[in-house]
C-alpha cells in the first residue's frame, strides 16, 4: 500500500485528505512512478475547491511531479526502470506512487535535480508557452507581468530577459518587489502602494506595453487593458484573485482593437512533439544559467493542506515542492 492525497469533495483545504491507496501494475502505454518530488501551483486549489471540475470523485490532485521509473507496461520503449522522469498535465500527482501513461513522461536531463525538475514543469513550461508561443517576445519588447514574485513570474522574468526584452512587473510587498528585480525584471511595481497603470505609462512614456500576462484575474481588470498600447494583446491566464466578472468584448475595440487570448499550457502539449520540445526549451535554458531555479519552500507531501492555505494568502514566494 502507498499513500495519496484524495479529495472526496471539493471545498477548503480540509477536504484533502491524507489516504492509502494501491497502485497496481501498469497496463500497455503506461509507467508506474514512485515519486521524488511534487509541484505546488494554483490550479490545484482550482480543482479542490472546485472552480475547476475534475474528472471524477474522489480524486488526487496535483498536476506535475519528478521520480523515477519503477515499471513500463507493454509497448513503452521511451522510458525504462531506473529513469529519472518529470511530467506535467495529468491530475494524480499528489501520491507517493502512481500510474501515468507513459508518452507524458520526459527524462530529466543530467544537471537538474528532482526538486527543480518537479517545480518547473507547469511553470517553467507556462512560461514558455507564454513568451515563445503565445505572444513570441523580442528584444524589441515591453511586457508587463503581474504576479512577478510568483512561481511562472520569476521563471517569466529571467528567460524575458535573456530574449533581451523590457521587463515590467508587479508584485504586493516591498519584499517581492525585491525578488522580482532579482529575477530579470527592469521595473517593478508595488501594486499595495502604487496604481499599477499609472506607473505602466509613466514607464512608457504614455506608450504602454506590448503584452500584459496576467494570472491574477478580477483584481487586475480592467486596469490590464488600460496598460496596453494599439493592437497589443492581453493575456489573461490565471485567476488567482477569483476569475473575472461581466468581461465585455467591446471594452478590447474600445482600449484600441486590443487581442486577447485565454491559453492554458494543456493546449500547446497535446502531441507528444510538441510535450518533448517544450521540455527540452525550458530544460536548456535553466541548464544554460540563464534561468535558475529556486526552490523556496517545500511542505511534507501529508501537510498538503498547509500548504494549500499558505498559497492562498500569499505567503509563498517562487517555486514550492512537495515531499512524498
Amino acid at each position: 500500500m502507498t499513500k495519496a492525497i484524495v479529495i472526496r469533495q471539493t471545498g477548503g483545504p480540509d477536504v484533502l485528505e491524507w489516504s492509502e491507496t494501491t497502485v497496481g501494475e501498469p497496463g500497455p502505454g503506461q509507467a508506474r512512478i514512485r515519486h521524488t518530488a511534487i509541484g505546488l501551483n494554483f490550479i490545484d486549489t482550482y480543482f479542490r475547491s472546485g472552480l475547476y471540475k475534475a474528472p471524477q470523485l474522489p480524486f488526487s490532485p496535483g498536476n506535475e511531479g519528478a521520480g523515477v521509473v519503477e515499471a513500463v507496461g507493454e509497448g513503452v520503449d521511451w522510458v525504462a526502470p531506473g529513469d529519472r522522469v518529470a511530467y506535467v498535465g495529468t491530475l494524480g500527482a499528489y501520491s507517493e506512487a502512481r500510474l501515468i501513461e507513459a508518452d507524458r513522461l520526459v527524462k530529466i536531463p543530467d544537471g537538474i535535480d528532482d526538486r527543480e525538475a518537479a517545480g518547473m514543469m507547469l511553470k517553467g513550461m507556462t512560461a514558455r508557452y507564454l513568451l515563445r508561443k503565445t505572444y513570441p517576445v523580442t528584444a524589441d519588447t515591453t511586457l508587463l507581468f503581474h504576479a512577478a514574485a510568483g512561481g511562472v513570474g520569476l521563471i517569466a522574468g529571467q528567460w524575458a530577459k535573456h530574449l533581451g526584452a523590457t521587463t515590467i512587473g508587479t508584485a504586493g510587498s516591498e519584499e517581492k518587489v525585491e525578488l522580482a528585480r532579482q529575477h530579470g525584471y527592469d521595473h517593478v511595481i508595488n501594486y499595495r502602494t502604487e496604481n499599477f497603470v499609472e506607473r505602466v505609462k509613466e514607464i512608457t512614456g504614455g506608450k504602454g506595453v506590448d503584452v500584459v500576462y496576467d494570472s491574477v484575474g478580477q483584481d487586475t481588470y480592467p486596469g490590464s487593458l488600460d496598460c496596453i498600447r494599439r493592437l497589443g494583446m492581453w493575456v489573461p491566464f490565471g485567476q488567482s484573485s477569483g476569475p473575472i466578472k461581466d468581461f465585455e468584448l467591446q471594452l478590447l475595440n474600445a482600449k484600441g482593437s486590443l487581442f486577447t487570448t485565454r491559453p492554458t499550457l494543456f493546449h500547446y502539449i497535446v502531441e507528444r512533439e510538441e510535450l518533448v520540445e517544450t521540455a527540452n526549451d525550458l530544460f536548456d535554458v535553466v541548464r544554460s544559467g540563464a534561468v535558475k531555479i529556486r526552490v523556496n519552500q517545500d511542505y511534507p507531501l501529508q501537510e498538503a493542506a498547509r500548504a494549500h492555505t499558505d498559497l492562498e494568502s500569499r505567503k509563498t514566494t517562487g517555486t514550492t515542492v512537495l515531499i512524498p
